[in-house]
C-alpha cells in the first residue's frame, strides 16, 4: 500500500508534459501550453483517400503536418482548414450530402456540413481564404504513388488557436473517370469556378479533431510509420524531444521513490 501513493505522486509531479501517441509511432511529449490536435482523414466521394494530420499551436503560430495517400498522382490537391471560430458545430459530410443526386458531393454541398474555409493550406505565400482558396498552383502535389507530405508553420489569429478543436481539415481532388488527371469529362465544371473541372475541387477526404493532445507528429507513413518523413520533420528530432521529456519523467520518478523509501525507513 505504501508504494501506490508514490506512483500517484509522480503523475501529479509532471503536469508540464503530455504524452502524445499514434499507432505505430514513438511517443512524443508536448508542453501543456502548446495545444495539439490529431485528425484522421477519411475518404469522401469513394476516393479511397486517407491520412493523418497534426495541428500544433505555439502562440499565434500554427504548424500543420499532413500525411495522406490515395490522392490523384501528379495532381495538386487544394486543402483547407474548414469550420467556425465562433463555436458552431460542423461535421464531415456523409453520402446524404449529395443533395442533387449526381453521385458526387461537391464543395458547395459539403460546406453546409464542414463549414466555410478558414485557412488555405498552401505550400507558400498567402493563406487567406478569400485570396488563396483555389490557388492550385500553390497547393501540394501528390507524388506518383498518390501520396502527399505537407508541413508548414503559418501565422493565425488568436480565434483560430482558441477554436482549433472546432475546425476540420479537408483535401480536394478526385478522379471520377479514372484517367489519372483532373478533366471536364469526369464530372463537368466546378460549381466554384467554371474554368476548373469539378474533379479538381470536389472533396476527397475530411477529418475532425479527435481531442486535445492525443496524437503525435505523423513522421512515417499512414498509420504504420512505413513511409517517408514529412517535409522538415526528422525522426531524430522527434526522438530527441521524446528522450528529453522521458529523462525528466525518470528523474522525477527516482525522487519520489527515494522520498518514499526514506519515509518508510523513518517509520520503521
Amino acid at each position: 500500500m505504501s508504494k501506490r501513493p508514490g506512483r500517484l505522486a509522480v503523475l501529479a509531479a509532471l503536469p508540464a508534459v503530455t504524452l502524445l501517441t499514434l499507432a505505430g509511432s514513438s511517443p512524443v511529449f508536448a508542453a501543456e501550453d502548446t495545444p495539439a490536435y490529431q485528425i484522421d482523414l477519411e475518404q469522401l466521394n469513394d476516393s479511397g483517400s486517407k491520412g493523418t494530420v497534426l495541428l500544433s499551436a505555439r502562440g499565434t503560430e500554427l504548424t500543420v503536418w499532413i500525411k495522406s495517400e490515395g490522392m490523384v498522382p501528379g495532381q495538386p490537391s487544394a486543402q483547407h482548414l474548414h469550420g467556425s471560430t465562433e463555436g458552431h458545430d460542423f461535421v464531415c459530410p456523409d453520402a446524404s450530402a449529395d443533395t442533387d443526386g449526381d453521385g458526387i458531393i461537391n464543395n458547395t454541398e459539403a460546406t453546409v456540413h464542414y463549414g466555410d474555409i478558414n485557412i488555405a493550406l498552401t505550400v507558400s505565400g498567402d493563406t487567406d481564404a478569400a485570396k488563396s482558396a483555389l490557388a492550385v498552383d500553390r497547393m501540394p502535389v501528390a507524388d506518383k504513388e498518390g501520396k502527399i507530405s505537407y508541413k508548414r508553420t503559418i501565422p493565425v489569429s488568436q480565434d483560430v488557436v482558441d477554436h482549433l478543436k472546432d475546425l476540420h481539415v479537408v483535401q480536394h481532388g478526385i478522379d471520377r473517370n479514372g484517367n489519372g488527371k483532373y478533366d471536364f469529362d469526369g464530372a463537368g465544371k466546378s460549381e466554384l469556378d467554371p474554368n476548373l473541372p469539378q474533379e479538381a475541387t470536389a472533396p476527397t477526404n475530411c477529418g475532425e479533431v479527435k481531442g486535445a493532445s492525443v496524437g503525435s507528429v505523423p513522421v512515417g507513413g499512414i498509420e504504420t510509420g512505413s513511409g517517408a518523413t514529412a517535409t522538415g520533420v526528422s525522426p531524430g528530432m522527434m526522438i530527441g524531444a521524446a528522450g528529453a521529456a522521458s529523462a525528466v519523467a525518470v528523474g522525477a520518478l527516482l525522487v519520489v521513490r527515494r522520498r518514499a523509501a526514506a519515509k518508510a525507513g523513518a517509520v520503521a
